[in-house]
């Protein structure tokens, strides 16, 4: 039997992460003993906090190790409910919430319920990597709403209406945006919601980065505009980024009752219940406030000034200023180098791992995440400002 007749096709057409090969050789160098700078790194470099690891220890030590319900532990989900209602003014009922294995694992569970084959996902770019091979995934098409730096890489409402066909079933909005850290606000919002009623367009709203957000800027929910939109949008967030709990691995949904009931079923029958112990640290989390998250983004707030500050005076070498997450996407088109070579090069010479931007669909960017010390910040920018002085 030949290969390509033992993997199923909806497989053959997803590709792998287009930075591994990068990730596997910084880690191989580390391994040798080189001193390597890892800007990389999809996740807070903070630890999660203590009382949430007391709350899934103490979890452990009454038994709680068995089954949950699928969608998650009614403590749980009654504590998500009121977390939308708090702080996105969003009314999901418990029986609208599912939680999953982290965010990426909701999303992947809602395009299985609503994306058919022939279907077209519009999704902006640049975009998070895993969007388009999750719409590959359901044998869908996904279709990319070209954005620029110009406008802090987001996408009009113009644009949006002229991609639109026929096909379109779905787009994905992600505010604030990984790789970019761009923010819309409630007025796009509202005009790209208007947009998504009138031609009956399904919208996922990650929201992941919600609490990494700067400069006085208020996170903006789409569902939160009006019914019409209420209804034909499914909100993810989880608890990955906002308590660095990105191991623990618990995401979470709200969507109108038919789609949430078809996302149960489908986890019924695929990982059912998220692990119990990470919920009782979810209800932890939740139940605490937002201490953490804020002293959190402060932190992300001051390393962010730093970087930008230190790439305005680099040669060949530019950003726009991020308003949220803890990435800044740079511009390399002056250098001549495509995003593979430049991490390539950076890393083998200087001995920095950052993200190459063709991943995310601009080959004349790359990603640098400040989620780690700002010691390491600055060793790992003055060896960037070095390298571009010899490309």
């Amino acid at each position: 039997m030949p290969n390509s007749a033992r993997i199923a096709n909806r497989l053959t057409s997803v590709n792998p992460s287009s930075t591994l090969a990068i990730t596997s050789k910084a880690k191989k160098l580390k391994s040798e003993g080189h001193d390597i700078v890892n800007f990389g790194a999809g996740e807070p470099d903070f630890d999660t906090p203590d009382f949430i690891k007391e709350a899934a220890i103490g979890a452990i030590r009454a038994g709680f190790t068995k089954y949950t319900p699928t969608t998650g532990t009614p403590e749980l989900k009654k504590l998500i409910s009121e977390k939308f209602k708090k702080d996105n003014s969003i009314f999901y009922e418990p029986g609208q919430i599912v939680v999953s294995c982290g965010a990426k694992h909701s999303i992947v569970n809602v395009m299985l319920a609503l994306v058919n084959r022939g279907d077209e996902v519009l999704i902006p770019a640049p975009y998070w990597v895993s969007y388009p091979e999750m719409v590959s995934l359901c044998e869908a098409t996904p279709r990319f709403l070209k954005t620029s730096s110009a406008n802090s890489f987001k996408i009009t409402a113009a644009d949006l209406e002229k991609n639109i066909t026929a096909k379109t079933k779905l787009l994905v909005l992600n505010s604030p945006s990984n790789p970019t850290g761009c923010v819309y606000s409630p007025e796009e919002i509202k005009e790209i919601a208007r947009i998504c009623v009138e031609k009956k367009i399904f919208v996922i709203s990650d929201e992941i980065y919600e609490k990494i957000i700067f400069d006085g800027l208020k996170h903006f929910s789409i569902a939160s505009l009006n019914k019409d939109i209420y209804d034909m949008t499914i909100t993810v967030n989880g608890l990955s980024k906002s308590h660095s709990m990105t191991g623990w691995r618990i995401g979470y949904l709200g969507a109108p009752k038919d789609i949430a009931s078809a996302i149960s079923n489908l986890q019924d029958h695929s990982t059912s219940n998220p692990a119990s112990i990470s919920q009782a640290a979810a209800v932890a989390a939740l139940g605490a406030g937002d201490d953490f998250s804020k002293k959190l983004c402060v932190e992300f707030q001051k390393r962010r000034d730093y970087c930008v500050s230190r790439i305005s005076g680099m040669k060949n070498f530019s950003c726009v200023v991020p308003k949220g997450a803890f990435y800044i996407f740079c511009d390399i088109s002056k250098t001549k180098l495509g995003s593979l070579v430049f991490a390539n090069r950076l890393l083998d010479e200087l001995f920095v791992s950052l993200v190459p931007g063709n991943g995310f669909g601009a080959d004349d960017f790359v990603r640098i995440s400040y989620a780690t010390s700002m010691e390491q910040l600055e060793k790992g920018l003055n060896r960037i400002e070095e390298f571009l002085k010899i490309v």
